[in-house]
């Protein structure tokens, strides 16, 4: 594991950014796995400036997403299906059959979490993973609880996740009860994993993760067990750590 601060967060995007622009470098045909949230919103703008000066193109890229609420449509501008748009796929070239997207309106739940494994296995795996983390040491829609050997399922969304994600909506009440997730599992099966994380209200999440045990109640610890993952954190982010890191 590997645990990058930095001085701010334009320099923490720019950081990771360059982790995707080397991988879709190396390998015009990667499959990146995507997240949404405003954390991400930064590498995000920083791959779409790549990709406008002609340094990198996504012709040729898959892309998965990690989660989506149940029951938003994809016209919701609070679906995730929405967000990946806005803030990346209308930007770049990547072909729309080459873009996955769990769907917040299926009838047949159990089905379509084996579909959309299946389809991460038959596009040989997520080569790289980018992944935010949530107050509660959620990451996905794993929350606390979630089995460590899960796989795409439905989920309750934990009080913490509501009230965290509230501020995205008219009201609490606005706030989608369930959301289709990548299991916990299927991200560790990513080649390799960057984790974005700011601000002070994630300390205790990101000392849990890196510095805790091994455990369901903060499923970001199962990160531990990755050979090849790297934390990017700003410095608020980071000042529970009790080790010293890379600056």
């Amino acid at each position: 594991m590997n645990i990058i601060i930095s001085d701010d967060y334009q320099q923490m995007s720019s950081m990771a950014a360059q982790v995707f622009i080397q991988c879709v470098t190396a390998n015009p045909r990667a499959v990146l796995g995507l997240a949404t949230g405003s954390t991400p919103i930064g590498v995000y703008q920083n791959l779409i400036t790549s990709y406008q000066s002609g340094e990198i193109s996504f012709e040729s890229v898959t892309s998965f997403n990690l989660d989506e609420y149940i029951g938003l449509h994809r016209d919701h501008p609070q679906s995730y299906y929405y967000f990946m748009h806005q803030q990346l796929l209308n930007h770049v070239n990547i072909q729309g059959q080459r873009v996955f997207i769990p769907s917040g309106t299926e009838e047949d739940y159990g089905a379509y979490c084996q579909w959309y494994e299946d389809q991460i296995a038959e596009a040989g795996g997520i080569d790289l993973q980018i992944l935010g983390i949530g107050s509660d040491g959620h990451i996905a829609f794993n929350e606390p609880g979630t089995a460590l050997g899960s796989r795409t399922h439905i989920t309750e969304l934990d009080h913490q996740t509501i009230d965290d994600n509230a501020r995205f909506f008219d009201s609490k009440a606005d706030v989608p009860r369930r959301a289709i997730t990548m299991g916990v599992a299927t991200i560790l099966e990513a080649k390799e994993i960057i984790l974005l994380a700011t601000g002070q209200n994630k300390a205790q999440a990101v000392r849990d993760a890196i510095e805790g045990p091994l455990s369901s109640e903060c499923t970001a610890s199962a990160l531990q067990q990755h050979p090849n993952v790297t934390f990017y954190l700003d410095s608020a982010a980071a000042e529970l750590l009790k080790h010293e890191y890379k600056h």
